[in-house]
């Protein structure tokens, strides 16, 4: 068993590795400035700013990892903001974790995290340098990457970078997508099918678990898509629907789709806040987005939690779940 840290272990991506580790019985650090999403983990959980490089070479010495995950950054998509403004900590903080992990000897391996959109959807990445984002978030997973390269880590080291990854303890897609499906405000565009590359978050830890476990000669240096295999996103939100409302979605032409959410452009104006539909998202509605999975499920297998059983473990976590926003299912 290893000593492992996991930077952003509070986070959605992050609960989940960091129950998968402990249950592997592995010794586990989550440094993350924010407290646990499940409250079970705050005994592993030391509070810590990536952006902070002195504390962060104080707990890679005083813990001495064997292994590293690196997750702690901003996930968001802010358009109105800069790399260098708003996305500090996937820049300058990834820097300083990968000068915190260059420096400890005792580290065995690092798995670093990036993301799928360093290049926009309908561009297949023709090798691992090959980017072309589309939004200011991609562009400062492209430096994570860039800075990752240039760390000089002493270790074999692997980077990912996750699909749209879902399950239990996303808090955003329970308020937005959930919460609309659920109410039946979910509109699916007709015609023809949209295929998007999805994860489940239980088959994807495991995914991140098993790089680390790899041969070093298929992995160091490498970079790795991880989640499921592309699907109709019908198939997604149907399997939602009919858990929580026992019926399928709404299926709308698209012209009354876009009509829709050119009225909800204006309603967002109105009232000062985005509509349930809009442009932007309608646009996003209609984008397939395939990522190359073929590496991933060639070294480590497809995930072994089927789409039936993770919606359903997801809806169990749904109506369990005790926030603080009234929000119920």
């Amino acid at each position: 068993m290893k000593r492992v840290i996991v930077t952003g272990g509070s986070g959605f991506i992050g609960t989940h590795l960091v129950s998968h580790l402990i249950k592997q019985g592995h010794q586990v650090l989550n440094l993350d400035k924010n407290t646990p999403l499940n409250p079970e983990h705050e005994k592993f959980h030391r509070p810590a700013d990536i952006l902070d490089a002195a504390a962060l070479h104080n707990e890679f010495d005083s813990f001495r990892p064997q292994w590293m995950f690196h997750l702690a950054a901003r996930t968001d998509c802010d358009e109105t903001t800069t790399v260098e403004a708003g996305y500090a900590v996937n820049t300058v903080g990834a820097a300083n974790v990968l000068a915190a992990a260059a420096a400890s000897p005792s580290l065995e391996r690092a798995l670093i995290t990036s993301s799928q959109y360093v290049c926009r959807p309908g561009h297949p990445p023709s090798d691992d340098q090959d980017y072309c984002p589309h939004t200011v978030y991609g562009w400062s997973k492209v430096e994570t990457e860039r800075a990752t390269r240039r760390a000089g880590l002493k270790c074999p080291w692997v980077m990912v970078r996750p699909t749209n990854i879902w399950g239990p303890w996303h808090l955003r897609y329970r308020k937005q997508v959930w919460r609309a499906i659920q109410r039946g405000f979910y509109l699916h565009p007709g015609g023809e099918p949209v295929v998007r590359s999805y994860g489940y978050v239980g088959n994807v830890v495991r995914q991140m678990a098993g790089l680390m476990e790899a041969d070093t000669a298929k992995i160091n240096g490498k970079t790795f898509y991880v989640g499921d295999a592309p699907r109709d996103l019908r198939d997604w939100v149907n399997g939602f629907s009919l858990a929580l409302r026992g019926r399928p979605v709404t299926v709308v032409p698209r012209p009354l789709l876009r009509t829709v959410a050119l009225a909800g452009d204006l309603i967002g104006k109105v009232r000062g806040r985005e509509f349930l539909i809009h442009s932007s998202r309608y646009r996003s509605m209609i984008t397939s987005d395939q990522a190359p999975m073929s590496a991933t499920f060639e070294l480590l297998g497809p995930g072994p939690i089927t789409l039936d059983d993770a919606v359903a473990e997801t809806v169990q976590w749904l109506r369990s779940y005790d926030g603080h926003d009234r929000l119920r299912f």
